[in-house]
């Protein structure tokens, strides 16, 4: 038997008035997703825990069959898991964004323009991760990672640094009141600071600017945690597993997991990703034994940040297009198999960041069809769920019902 899980990185959505009051989900052209649809169990799961933040981090875990209660540490320890670090238990991860923000004098009364500090390419990324290291103190380091996403790894055994606050969370908005107020993250406010001086004129920043390109002017800390644990993931379940995404994120969670990490080249986390390639590599894992591919793409959710309607659609089409349907055509050819198609939270474009909101899932089997719905969209999936008592209040359990 083999298992594929397509994860949908902030795919679901409330109805936008873009789209004709329709969200992404209905208005995109998907028919492999909705063919699964029509014969599979389909309905609402819950992916972030009560109390928990609605980050990526959490859901995936959820989605991936874990516990986020019992495992869980802070984000950016899963990232520095997937760029090679060895976190000793007297260090923080701490996730860093380059980010774009506004000009004005006041470090507090600069809005954040941009969390992605302007879609940065990881070379860029790199000249300017390297230049600030160069300034860092001793006892910190950053490690680059992809595109805006980087590692700092503090040596500090301070028992907590406080809130810290994700800028895809607050795009748009002056960011004095979401500083670090913590006396023990001073120093991270004070680097904060410091890295508008560092880069302001960094060449790297002025070839954008002269290209009409949104420079990566600053250095935005947050998801911090001390060093995470997992169960390995085949020990947890009986088969061998692979996980394929363009964020560290997810790719530390897997080599945490104890999971084959594969490597697409072109995978951006964008819509500009290599669609094709990821579906070639899931294709290629299973032929290699793996019995399970975790499938994780992100651009949906880059699209809910930035508020944009019409890319958030495509990104879904392409997706069934790109992904999905040449998967399921391999799969079909090979024999029995079953699948998971869900996000990990929502992204509304109404709001730009993250939703604790149960998500709509759906679970495939080629050998026991199932009376399901039309079309996999969010109100078909709470209404099937309603009508035949299919919530999942625990997310983490649909990875042991699947299996």
């Amino acid at each position: 038997m083999k298992y594929l899980v397509l994860l949908c990185d902030g795919m679901a959505d409330t109805p936008v008035p873009e789209l004709g009051g329709k969200t992404p989900m209905e208005a995109a052209r998907k028919p492999n997703m909705d063919t699964l649809a029509a014969s599979a169990i389909v309905g609402m799961a819950r992916t972030v825990p009560d109390g928990m933040k609605p980050g990526s981090d959490v859901a995936n875990l959820s989605a991936l069959g874990y516990q986020p209660a019992e495992c869980y540490t802070g984000r950016s320890p899963l990232e520095a898991a997937s760029i090679g670090i060895d976190l000793s238990p007297s260090q923080y991860a701490i996730r860093c964004n380059l980010v774009t923000l506004s000009d004005e004098a006041s470090y507090a009364e600069k809005r954040l323009l941009d969390y992605c500090g302007g879609d940065i390419s990881t070379a860029e990324a790199a000249e300017l991760v390297d230049c600030l290291n160069r300034r860092l103190p001793s006892g910190m380091r950053l490690y680059t990672g992809v595109s805006y996403r980087h590692c700092l790894v503090w040596d500090n055994e301070a028992p907590d640094l406080g809130s810290l606050t994700p800028p895809h969370d607050i795009s748009g908005r002056v960011i004095g009141e979401y500083l670090p107020d913590s006396p023990e993250a001073a120093p991270l406010l004070d680097w904060m600071r410091q890295s508008c001086a560092i880069l302001k004129d960094h060449p790297v920043n002025l070839r954008r600017i002269a290209a009409g390109k949104k420079p990566a002017n600053a250095a935005w800390f947050w998801g911090q945690g001390r060093k995470a644990a997992l169960e390995n993931f085949q020990k947890r379940f009986g088969v061998r597993a692979a996980v394929i995404s363009a964020v560290d994120l997810i790719k530390g969670i897997g080599v945490l997991a104890g999971m084959e990490v594969v490597e697409v080249e072109g995978a951006t986390g964008y819509l500009d990703t290599n669609f094709e390639g990821k579906a070639w590599a899931a294709i290629d894992a299973f032929r290699r034994g793996n019995e399970l591919v975790y499938l994780h793409v992100e651009a949906p959710d880059e699209c809910g940040h930035r508020g944009e309607a019409a890319n958030k659609v495509r990104a879904i089409e392409l997706i069934d297009e790109k992904i999905l349907g040449p998967v399921l055509r391999w799969l079909e050819s090979q024999g029995d198999f079953r699948a998971m198609v869900l996000p990990d939270h929502p992204t509304p474009l109404a709001t730009m960041t993250h939703s604790s909101d149960p998500v709509p899932y759906l679970l495939y089997s080629s050998a026991v069809p199932f009376d399901g719905v039309s079309a996999f969209t969010e109100a078909l999936a709470r209404e099937n769920s309603e009508q035949k008592g299919l919530f999942v209040p625990d997310a983490s359990a649909l990875m042991r019902i699947l299996i």
